[in-house]
């Protein structure tokens, strides 16, 4: 069982800037590719971004990109979010998945199905 702990979010303002970081115990978290969804009150859980095992191929939903960056430190066991420019619609509890890899996969996955494993979230309130 791989335990996933967001943190980064809050309260800011449009335009703000957040860093949402998703930690994990595992020593082999190069073994897995990573994933951050967000899931607005109402609406379903939403891909925002993905990231294959070495941080060498990522991907972005059309909402975020060119605001968001993806970012992995394996070496500290850890994903990013860097969110700029937030807007109202990016209000959302943020949650981070891993998908457990093989040795050749160096594939990012872009849906809910694709992830095995779930933090709690961290949510982000965006003020107009």
């Amino acid at each position: 069982q791989v335990r996933l702990d967001e943190s980064g979010g809050g309260l800011v303002k449009v335009g703000d800037f957040l860093r949402l970081s998703c930690a994990t115990s595992e020593r082999g978290f190069a073994n897995y590719a990573m994933g951050w969804f967000r899931q607005a009150p109402g609406k379903e859980r939403e891909l925002v971004a993905a990231i294959n095992w070495n941080g060498g191929s990522t991907f972005y939903a059309d909402s975020v990109k060119g605001r968001c960056t993806i970012s992995r430190d394996n070496a500290k066991s850890t994903m990013y979010l860097q969110m700029n420019t937030l807007k109202p619609e990016d209000t959302a509890v943020y949650y981070c998945a891993a998908r457990r890899v093989t040795f050749y996969d160096r594939n990012y996955y872009t849906r809910l199905t694709d992830y095995g494993f779930w933090g709690q979230g961290t949510q982000v309130t965006v003020s107009s």
